[in-house]
């Protein structure tokens, strides 16, 4: 492993780091790729200068870091996702009339990717290509629902954004909504990006059971009401289930 290039050895930390259940310490890092410790130090405060890996000091151990989930997040964003969700979203608006998007982590946003609506409805300010941030939209919160919690707070290293005053407004808040929405199976969000509009979503999952994409139905809330909202639920996730059997994925084990 030694003579193997210094790029060789980085692709192998993030693989490591990707196939680990959570945080990883330095010395548990150089013993399963066989580097030197002084080696692993130095190759590991590189990745972090770049934004590819995260140092815990609470912990003492690392994970991904921003950069590598702006990296999936480029993978998913090219047209072999778009085609595969694109005729499902089309099914879901003719079974429920409302609007469903297409939705990825990129970083501590969610960005959309698609968007299919009845005609009659107007243009959401979720367009397809338009960023928020991730806990405030149904989107972003089915996704970070079933991120290891310390990626999660490696991602929110800022203070919390809100556009409407409500929403979490800090880690323990976004936690605890979090924790609800993994029991529960999806997520919804009331009023946190538009006034008088919610939206519910559920996550799609890759082969390693990774969240990869979110299922959203947005509506009108005076067109539903709370009641309704898990049936509107039903259909987000039965459609996250099947891009995620189109995507070879298999959804987590439950909490």
């Amino acid at each position: 492993m030694s003579q193997v290039p210094a790029a060789r050895r980085a692709l192998a930390v993030l693989r490591l780091l990707a196939a680990s259940p959570g945080p990883v310490p330095a010395s548990s890092i150089a013993t399963a790729l066989g580097l030197p410790r002084s080696s692993t130090y130095h190759l590991l405060t590189a990745m972090a200068e770049d934004g590819f890996i995260t140092y815990l000091p609470d912990e003492r151990r690392w994970v991904l870091g921003v950069a590598a989930f702006e990296i999936g997040s480029a993978y998913l964003r090219h047209e072999p996702l778009e085609r595969l969700a694109r005729p499902l979203l089309r099914r879901l608006v003719d079974r429920v009339g409302e609007t469903a998007q297409l939705g990825i982590l990129h970083g501590p946003e969610t960005l959309y990717l698609l968007k299919e609506q009845p005609r009659r409805h107007a243009t959401l300010v979720t367009d397809v290509g338009v960023r928020m941030p991730a806990p405030l939209t149904a989107s972003g919160r089915s996704l970070l629902a079933h991120l290891p919690s310390a990626q999660v707070r490696a991602l929110f290293t800022t203070p919390f954004i809100t556009r409407t005053g409500k929403g979490p407004k800090n880690l323990r808040d976004l936690r605890r909504l979090l924790a609800e929405d993994a029991r529960r199976g999806w997520s919804v969000e009331d009023g946190h990006i538009t006034e008088g509009f919610a939206s519910i979503a559920a996550a799609a999952f890759d082969h390693t059971a990774r969240p990869t994409a979110a299922v959203t139905i947005t509506f009108r809330r005076e067109d539903h009401p709370e009641e309704t909202w898990p049936s509107l639920a039903d259909q987000a996730r039965k459609t996250a289930a099947t891009l995620t059997t189109r995507l070879n994925g298999r959804p987590p084990a439950p909490p």
